[in-house]
């Protein structure tokens, strides 16, 4: 029964990954603790080792139809490899609770980030140097938290390279599968605590829809889709947060 729990919420996390571009461990990360009684550090983990499968999916579908700028990707992920190395490293000691009440900030600003109007390409760049700093955030909270930072690689793709927005969601892509992948390796002695049948089970669902929903992108509305998802993580920043320090 938990496998088959495993492949339906594989199923939903793929599918935010390939509609939106961003957003699957910010739903993984919850669902192992609180759904399958994963402790915090064990669930940022094995996020990450999803996430990187069904990114890796994603962004191939969107490789196929030459929508990933394989440069961008590279310098952000580059940028950020510091800090995304370094906290990984050190995510091990990190306490729990600090942990979930982390975890629950970057929710709350994923989900604003979502509700602000969209971004285009008319707009300032930004400077070099902020481009820097962002891509040394994405890294951390990559390396803490198991999420990709997409919420913020987005943005950054169209204010600093004048990305298109349907080609910064698929560069988005490559960015996250990259850099959950630096991030898993830095948590290899969490390996060893993680029972992986189920993480493995939810991967292989979001590999194969993550995939469908990257071509099927384009017929859904974008606004709608984003309100959404920015509520819904809203209520999952309030639970992690109640849970953590009430209940």
């Amino acid at each position: 029964m938990e496998i088959i729990l495993g492949l339906i919420v594989g199923a939903f996390i793929g599918a935010v990954l390939g509609f939106i571009g961003a957003g699957g461990a910010m739903l993984t990360v919850p669902i192992l603790i609180y759904g399958f009684g994963f402790s915090p550090n064990q669930a940022t983990t094995a996020a990450l080792a999803i996430v990187f499968a069904a990114a890796l999916s994603g962004a191939y579908s969107k490789a196929r139809i030459k929508s990933v700028l394989y440069k961008e990707a590279l310098a952000i992920w580059a940028l950020g490899l510091t800090t995304n190395v370094g906290s990984s490293l050190l995510a091990h000691r990190l306490s729990p609770v600090f942990i979930s009440t982390g975890f629950a900030v970057v929710l709350i600003l994923a989900a604003t980030s979502m509700l602000i109007p969209p971004l285009d390409k008319s707009q300032s760049r930004i400077s070099h140097s902020k481009l820097a700093l962002l891509s040394l955030l994405i890294g951390c909270i990559t390396g803490v938290f198991g999420i990709g930072g997409g919420f913020i690689v987005i943005p950054v793709l169209v204010l600093a390279f004048g990305t298109p927005l349907s080609i910064a969601a698929g560069t988005s892509l490559a960015v996250i599968s990259i850099n959950s992948l630096t991030a898993f390796i830095g948590h290899y002695k969490l390996w060893s605590e993680i029972n992986w049948s189920l993480p493995l089970a939810i991967a292989l669902s979001a590999v194969v829809v993550a995939g469908f929903a990257s071509r099927a992108h384009s017929s859904i509305n974008p606004l709608l889709l984003k309100r959404s998802f920015a509520a819904l993580l809203y209520l999952v920043a309030l639970f992690s947060i109640l849970h953590t320090w009430v209940m």
